[in-house]
């Protein structure tokens, strides 16, 4: 009994490059460990990471939309985000930091006034004043 092995024919098939990298996100107790395609986004990295962290029911709850965080590498010559539709395979890189993004609140009227009158009126006197009123 002879046994033949098949040819793989397939030769215009091109294998996207896989490879492991660690994700480790700001207040949790570990790093995410998974395996992406050389040429997915920074977006879907983002996704599947904020999804495996539900799934394996972490703390602190960080939510769904991947818009509202920020992947860096861990190496030190880059000190700036990446973009959400940049090629996690372009910075050789394998390990990254995960972090919500920073919402910086806006100014209201009534803040605004408050801080500018704090700026007026640093004694105590003077809040002694505010606060009679």
């Amino acid at each position: 009994m002879m046994i033949k092995k098949k040819k793989n024919s397939d030769s215009g098939n091109v294998k996207k490059k896989r490879f492991l990298i660690t994700v480790n996100v700001l207040g949790s107790s570990g790093p995410l460990r998974f395996v992406v395609n050389d040429d997915d986004k920074v977006s879907e990295v983002i996704d599947s990471s904020l999804k495996m962290y539900a799934r394996s029911g972490r703390l602190p709850v960080l939510g769904s939309d991947f818009n509202n965080f920020l992947l860096y590498p861990s190496n030190a010559d880059q000190s700036e985000a990446m973009k959400a539709n940049e090629v996690v395979g372009s910075c050789d890189e394998r390990t990254f930091v995960m972090c919500k993004k920073q919402n910086h609140p806006r100014m209201t009227d009534p803040r605004s006034d408050m801080i500018t009158r704090y700026r007026w009126s640093r004694g105590w006197k003077t809040w002694f004043k505010i606060l009679s009123l």
